[in-house]
Order: structure tokens, then sequence, then C-alpha cells
């Protein structure tokens, strides 16, 4: 009771009317008896008749010893009842009391004298089975006892979620002893946790009953305030027996060390994900810079926020490249991801650009040692050792730069450059997993850009010798205007042996040549180039186009078993003939003003090296105005077209006779040439004129 004699609630202050009851002498039934100085029952309560079995009619007015005791307990019921009675001492204990229906029963009791206004003197005894006593004692031990030993903070608040009583456990998370807990607000006791939340979660299971169950907490307390924890937090609405909210139990378990398991579980799989994401995109072709972007694209935003691809410039070059402790390092940026234009982009080399960075640069670091440069942390003083240059330093300032890592790109033991990683808006630093996985993707990466460097060498020599070994421009001739082109493969296709000429003849002949050696590489380029010679030096004996191609086929035999095919034909503008031999190989269009164009109707023959077989020649007329359209198949062959629906598109473009020559082949280029047709096209177009 308060001091006003009101009734008080649970957090000490005087309530306003009646407080509901508690429903633990609901669980006890609480018998009240009460006997006068003989001995006789005078007050029986309906709790003693559940207890007894007697009716209040039955027992009233009748001696309680009688009608309860056993003979066997007569004398002790006596003194007992005597020493309540004249000494005014209380009794408390446990006795056998005989049942209405015979049965012998184990009471508790609680025996004091009670006196009137009168004077008059009573027996008042509280009685309850002693086997429900002894089971709520039990469940009251055994509760406390997993309280105080339970490993779990567990914690029980009131209506108005004060602190009613904590836990050891309790008191050792949150840093504060059960006196600093008890009568205050979570907010009041760990204010660096997010307490309105936890509030909010405990009223819903106030009003609705429903438990909250493993809620994750993260945050600190004073027991540990320079460390985030992570807690699983379970809200229990607590009622009596009779239904009456009492207030929220909390259980409070500590799973920081299973949140950073499950986060290293799940950044593993992040890892070998990224991993198989990088084999399978990483390589798929043969293009260096391709190749470079791969990676870049792999590694955002999966490691890093922004990836670049350097490579040194000597190695693009195909040197070896060997850097002292003073040396520049010379790089040529391949790669760069994302393409936002963000100040961190920014302060990037852009793709193409070569650029140099001093001996003291983190990156140079990387590529002359070989090995990883990590600065988790980056501090202001470190900008001038990441950037090229200050700008670029302020611009990665600005960025945010907080985490830095170069790995190098290391294949067949030469280091080829490097992959420079950043971090600005992913807040986690750079770490030794981290490390492992970008050394991971930089050695496959590695390998495949080595492969495209040495591939794109190879590729740029045989191009470079094929070029050589074709005309810079037809020669001028009598009687015919010319025009030609030769179109190499993609960058990812090996050249080919395609080629093409003009030869001028005695008495104003023109001899026309294209050719197609099978095969690709610097191997083909080579044959191309002797037969040409082969070819300019046949030419010279004014062999008939037939007999011409007889003896390339002898010298094509000779070269290793190589395979050609070829077009030659002579065009005699006095006659104003073509005399055309073929070996094997697609047959040449004729345009003729006021004629569709066609496809001229010659013997195939064979290709060039195969041996044993005669050529034909065709001689057709071939008048001033029009023209001899020769190429290789790389012009018309696609894989998703028959090669008939190829050439009868080519003669669609040819309907004009009067379109200039070089138009013509940037058309026909332009028109034909299709991007997945990996064959280089040699094209010439010559036009008869008047002499």
């Amino acid at each position: 009771m308060s001091a006003a004699g009101a009734p008080a609630t649970e957090g000490g202050e005087p309530a306003r009317g009646p407080v509901p009851p508690g429903g633990l002498l609901d669980v006890l039934a609480v018998a009240s008896v009460v006997l006068d100085t003989d001995g006789r029952i005078v007050l029986w309560s309906p709790q003693a008749e559940e207890l007894f079995g007697y009716t209040a009619a039955e027992a009233l007015g009748q001696y309680a010893a009688r009608l309860m005791v056993d003979e066997r307990h007569m004398q002790l019921v006596g003194k007992l009842f005597a020493d309540v009675m004249i000494t005014g001492q209380s009794w408390a204990g446990g006795f056998p009391v005989r049942h209405k229906d015979g049965s012998t029963r184990l009471v508790e009791f609680r025996n004091m004298r009670l006196l009137d206004a009168r004077g008059k003197v009573y027996a008042l005894g509280l009685a309850a089975d002693r086997s429900t006593v002894r089971r709520l004692e039990q469940d009251v031990a055994l509760s406390e006892r997993m309280v105080m030993q339970s490993p779990a903070g567990l914690a029980v608040f009131d209506t108005e979620l004060r602190f009613v009583s904590v836990n050891p456990a309790l008191e050792r998370i949150n840093g504060r002893s059960a006196a600093e807990h008890l009568g205050r607000r979570m907010a009041e006791v760990v204010p660096l946790l997010d307490t309105a939340r936890m509030e909010a979660g405990a009223r819903r299971v106030l009003e609705t009953g429903t438990p909250l169950i493993d809620d994750t907490i993260v945050g600190r307390t004073p027991a540990d305030p320079d460390t985030d924890h992570y807690w699983s937090v379970s809200l229990y609405r607590l009622d009596d027996a009779a239904g009456h909210v009492l207030g929220v139990a909390c259980s409070v378990a500590d799973i920081t060390e299973q949140h950073r398991a499950a986060m290293e579980t799940e950044a593993a799989r992040r890892r070998l994900a990224v991993i198989a994401d990088a084999g399978a995109r990483i390589g798929t072709t043969l293009e260096l810079d391709r190749t470079a972007w791969e990676l870049a694209e792999v590694a955002v935003p999966e490691l890093a926020d922004v990836a670049a691809v350097d490579l040194l410039e000597a190695v693009v070059e195909g040197r070896p490249s060997t850097l002292g402790p003073a040396d520049v390092a010379v790089l040529r940026a391949l790669a760069l991801r994302p393409e936002d234009g963000s100040d961190a982009v920014r302060a990037a080399d852009t793709p193409g650009r070569i650029a140099r960075y001093a001996p003291d640069r983190l990156v140079t670091e990387c590529v002359r040692t070989g090995e990883a440069v990590l600065v988790p942390r980056v501090k202001d003083e470190d900008l001038p050792r990441i950037a090229r240059s200050p700008e670029a330093a302020v611009l990665l300032g600005r960025a945010g730069l907080h985490s830095y890592l170069a790995v190098p790109l290391i294949a067949r033991g030469e280091v080829l450059g490097a992959l420079d990683l950043k971090r600005t808006v992913n807040a986690r630093p750079f770490d030794a997993d981290d490390v492992l996985l970008a050394r991971e993707l930089a050695a496959r990466a590695a390998v495949q850009i080595d492969n495209a460097r040495w591939y794109q060498n190879a590729h740029n020599t045989a191009l470079t010798l094929q070029r050589s070994l074709l005309p810079s421009s037809p020669p001028v001739t009598t009687g015919l205007e010319v025009a030609s082109r030769y179109q190499p493969a993609g960058a990812t296709s090996e050249v080919g042996g395609d080629w093409f000429d003009v030869i001028p003849l005695e008495g104003g002949r023109t001899a026309l040549v294209v050719g197609d050696v099978m095969g690709s590489g610097i191997g083909a380029a080579a044959t191309m180039g002797r037969l040409r010679t082969a070819t300019t030096t046949l030419t010279a004996l004014g062999l008939d186009p037939a007999v011409l191609l007889a003896h390339l086929d002898k010298t094509t035999s000779a070269l290793d078993h190589s395979i050609a095919t070829c077009v030659y034909a002579v065009h005699d503008p006095r006659l104003r003939q073509c005399r055309i031999a073929n070996a094997g190989h697609l047959p040449p269009a004729r345009v003729r003003p006021g004629h569709p164009p066609e496809l001229l109707d010659l013997p195939t023959g064979v290709p060039l090296g195969v041996g044993g077989v005669s050529f034909s020649t065709v001689t057709v007329d071939f008048a001033p105005g029009d023209e001899l359209v020769l190429y290789t198949d790389g012009l018309v062959e696609t894989r998703r077209h028959t090669l008939d629906e190829r050439l009868d598109l080519m003669l669609s473009l040819l309907t004009d006779p009067t379109r200039p020559l070089e138009e013509t082949c940037d058309l026909l280029l332009r028109t034909l040439h299709h991007p997945d047709n990996h064959d280089d096209v040699a094209l010439l177009i010559a036009r008869a004129k008047e002499c």
C-alpha cells in the first residue's frame, strides 16, 4: 500500500482504482478455516470445501480435530492448538488430514491466533494441498536456477516496458548491474542500440500476445562500446493464470560469431560465383582490348567500385619489360569500369591512353615486384601514391576513395600489367580474402590476355606481310579503268591468302588476277606471295590463260601441298575481248550497259595444287563501258544464307554501270561483307574504256 493507504501499482505509483488480482492464490487454492477456543469450526471458506470435501453446513460447529484428524494424531494436534491459542506462537508445516472420502492427504498449513475487538481469541488456519505447493516451489526454484545460470540474457519488463528483473548474463551483455536496470527503460540502459524499434516490437507483443522470435539487433552496449555486436532477441507476453497481462519477457543471445561465420560463408560463396563467372566471361575472344574489358566487367561491382586494367607498353609491343627501383612504369590503359563519369573514373586513365607512373606510385611497385599492393584504409597522404597526377589525387579524394588494391597480371612468369581496384561506395575495406579473389581473377585473365597479345602480334605480322605482297594501287593501263579493295578479316581471325593483281602486257593488253590460298596465317600469306610472283613471271611470257594456270598448278603442288583458287583474265582493248580461265574460283560478274548484270558461264576447273586436270580458256566480249568484277569468296559467303542468294544480291548491286568504280567497291563491301564472315576479301573491278 502507498502512504495514503491506496493500493499501489507494480511501478510503485498509487493506483486510481482496484488492481486486478494475481493468479497465484487461485493456483494454490488456499483454504481458510477459523476455530474458536474450543476448537470448533466457526468459519469455513469455499476453498476449504474443495480441499477437505466437507460443505460448510457439514463443517461449521464441528470440532475440527474430530472431523479431519486421525485418532493417532489427536494428542499432537491438541498440543499444536494449545501453543497457538495460549502462547500466540504461529505454526507452519505439513500435516496429514482426513478427507471426507476417507483418504488421507498431506496439507500445508499456516496457523496463527486472531483477536477480535472484544478480546475474543480465535485460531486461523490457512491450508493448501502440499503437492501443489511443492510443485510451485520446484517450478520457482527451477525457473530461478535456469534464469540465473542461462547463457542467454533474460529480462522481464512491466507493462510500461520498465525493467523488472534481469539475469547475470544480461548484466554482462549490457555492461550494467541489475540495480542499474531495475525501474528503467531500455533507452536509459543501452542508449547505443535502436531501442525505439525494440520498444515498438515489445508493445506489439503486449497488445497482440504474439511472440516476436529471433529479431536481429545490431549495435553496441556499454559492455563493448567500440564494437558492433549482433543479437537475436525474442519477446513473449507474460500472463497470469487468470489471463491478466503482467509484462513482457525478453531473451537475448549474442550471435556475433554465428553472424560473422555466416557472412564469411556468404562471402566465400560470392567469391566462388565470381570466379565461376570469370571463367565463363573472360577470354571469349582473342581481342586484347575485349579480354581486358571482360576482366574489368567481372570485377565491378562484386569486388570493387572502380576497376582498371593496364598493360606495360613494352609488353603490348611484344618486348620484355623489367623495371628497376628508379624506373618509370609506362602503362597503356586497356579497360575501365564503370563508365559513369564519376570523379573516381575521371581520375583513372582513359582506355587507349599511355601513361607514365613515377617509381613511387603503388601501381609501379605492383608491376615491378609482381606482388599485390593493398591499402585497406586510404588516408589523404596515400592519394598521391595512388593517383597518376596531383589533379587525379584531388578527384580520388573527392570521390571518397577509402580502400585500394592492385594485383599484378602474370602469365608464364612474366608481369604483363596490373588490375587496379578502388572502393568508394562499398563501405567495407579490402581484406586478405579480397586479395586472394583479385589474384585469382588476375591469374585467369592474364593467361587470356597473354594469348590475345601474342595472337594480335602474330595477326599484325601476317597482315603486314600480306599487305606488303599486294600492290599498293593498281597500275594505269591502256583501255581499262581499275579499282580494287583488300579487306582483312577481323582482329580475332587469322589473315588469309587472298590476293589480286593488275599486270600490264605488250600491245596494250592487261592481265587481271584474283586468287585465294586455302588456309590462314603467315603460311597462307607467304604462299600467296610466291604464287603472285610466279603469276607475274608467267604473265610476261604471254601464255594463254589456261596454259598459265597449268604452270601455276605445278608451282602450287610444290608448295607443301598448298591449294588455291584463281581467276586469270587477259583484256585486249583492240579486240574488245577478255580471255578468261578459272581454277576452282567463283565466276566473275560482267556488267554491260543496257543488259542485266550476269555471272560468266565458265568451266569451273579445279583448284591449283590438285593436279591432273586441264584448264580451259573462254573468250567473252568486253566493249567500252563494260565492267568485269572479280572477287574472293569472303565477299559473298555467310553461314546464314545460300551462295546463290548471296550471288543474286551481289548482282542486284551492280545495276548501275555509270557509278564510279570506287563507289561500287565501297557499296559491295559495305553491303556484302557480313560481320560473322571471318574471312578476308580481295575485290577487283575493271571497266573498259575507249583507247
